[in-house]
């Protein structure tokens, strides 16, 4: 393991975004969450503080108020929030900047191209998606071999996994920081080449899609078909319960861009399209498969 990743950059403060950053300063890291507005930024603030005392809540520790109050307060004097770029660069000298927007490439790519001008000197860029393109995203980069994907899961600090998504231009120098980063702070890394919906999102995404298909045909209820899965299968969480957690949405989006590049076996189920278009996105919206 080569040394320890202090300093961190995440650009973006949604739900992904946020669970990065309360594992991070779980594990002692200095971070500094961007976001566009002021809002947002207060909000992003206020969900990593309410996600840093539920985790310490509901932990094993036996400890009094007064303890509970200095933890959460350690925890928070590693974090800092702005809406720069170049007010990130002023606050922190990071070896590493993590970009957790929206997932669409156009956004993504601008958002890159911002941080590779706003930040000096050998820092590694990385993005957080569960299937775009990184050959894609880091070609309108200048250094393209300190880019690498990293596909963190949703809920990042109850996670286990950090998938690696290597271009072909990303440097044996990059892959081998980010292994140690995920090391450092406790995450699993397996290191997969980029291709459409990389090794997670492409069979995870494939059970989920032919769950809901046996949901709409009538095969078994939502929960028994997740039931199944579980102690079938030893599976954590049901198949719809997890795209209910992803986001119906998001699910779709991915499957679409999945049947665009490995054809109609990934095409999404008119129930999917059909719960996207009337607003049942999952726990975000408060009904998808299940009601929330």
């Amino acid at each position: 393991m080569g040394d320890p990743v202090k300093n961190v950059v995440l650009v973006g403060g949604g739900t992904m975004g946020v669970g990065i950053a309360q594992l991070l300063l779980e594990q002692s890291v200095n971070v500094v969450l961007v976001e566009v507005d002021k809002d947002r930024a207060d909000i992003a603030w206020k969900n990593v503080v309410q996600g840093l005392e539920s985790k310490l809540k509901h932990s094993k520790l036996d400890i009094d108020r007064t303890d509970f109050d200095r933890r959460i307060e350690s925890y928070l004097s590693r974090l800092q929030v702005c809406i720069q770029l170049a007010d990130a660069a002023r606050l922190i000298d990071p070896e590493l900047v993590i970009e957790t927007v929206v997932e669409d490439p156009i956004v993504k790519s601008k958002v890159l191209g911002e941080i590779e001008s706003s930040f000096a000197g050998s820092l590694v860029i990385a993005t957080n998606t569960s299937s775009i393109s990184i050959e894609n995203l880091g070609r309108g980069l200048l250094g393209p071999e300190k880019f690498i994907g990293m596909h963190f899961f949703n809920p990042v600090p109850r996670s286990a996994l950090l998938e690696l998504v290597r271009a072909s231009f990303t440097a044996t120098s990059t892959i081998d920081l980010s292994v140690s980063f995920a090391n450092q702070i406790g995450l699993e890394p397996i290191v997969v080449r980029d291709s459409p919906g990389f090794a997670t999102s492409r069979l995870g995404v494939a059970i989920g899609l032919e769950a809901i298909r046996m949901l709409e045909e009538g095969v078994a209820s939502a929960e028994d078909i997740d039931l199944g899965m579980m102690l079938g299968y030893k599976f954590p969480i049901g198949p719809l319960k997890l795209t209910d957690l992803v986001g119906l949405d998001v699910r779709l989006a991915i499957s679409r861009y999945l049947e665009s590049s490995l054809g109609s076996r990934f095409s999404p189920p008119k129930l999917l399209e059909d719960k996207v278009s009337r607003g049942e996105l999952g726990k975000k919206s408060g009904k998808g498969f299940y009601e929330w």
